[in-house]
């Protein structure tokens, strides 16, 4: 890995401890790397969307943070691990060799909020459960052969 590469693995290191240390005190499950804390952090983003004057295109610095969070989150559950994409930037190649972006998604909740679909609880969840254990792409191959082998992504 290139220096850029190993100093943008530090910064998202840097963010998950400022999520963990900013954020724990705050929520009342016992924050860490575990799906408790991603529910937790759905909620933290749709309640700093309905502050008033909340404008999510000056979110920047929390779209990092969480979106660090979320990936070292799929990590842990996955045992996947951060990925540069060269289109999309960051984010976490899953067992299965698909890829889940979770600081688009960050920004789509920022963005769109719960009420539009948008969540990363559920992303956390469909990608942990059913994209890295092979379900999804199981499912769609069983009931699509159209579909069979296509590449996935979160």
């Amino acid at each position: 890995m290139d220096e850029q590469g190993t100093d943008e693995l530090q910064k998202i290191a840097e963010n998950v401890s400022l999520a963990i240390d900013h954020l724990g005190p705050l929520s009342d499950v016992d924050f860490g790397l575990n799906r408790e804390s991603v529910e937790w952090v759905d909620g933290f983003i749709e309640r700093q969307r309905a502050q008033p004057g909340f404008d999510a295109e000056r979110a920047d610095g929390l779209v990092g943070v969480l979106g660090s969070f979320l990936g070292a989150c799929l990590v842990a559950a996955t045992g996947g691990r951060w990925h540069r994409s060269g289109d999309h930037g960051w984010g976490v190649l899953l067992p299965d060799g698909s890829t889940a972006f979770p600081f688009t998604k960050v920004r789509k909740q920022f963005r769109d909020g719960g009420d539009e679909g948008e969540s990363i609880a559920a992303f956390y969840r469909v990608a942990v459960d059913f994209i890295a254990t092979g379900r999804m792409r199981e499912a769609r191959e069983g009931g699509r052969p159209e579909d069979a082998g296509r590449p996935q992504e979160a």
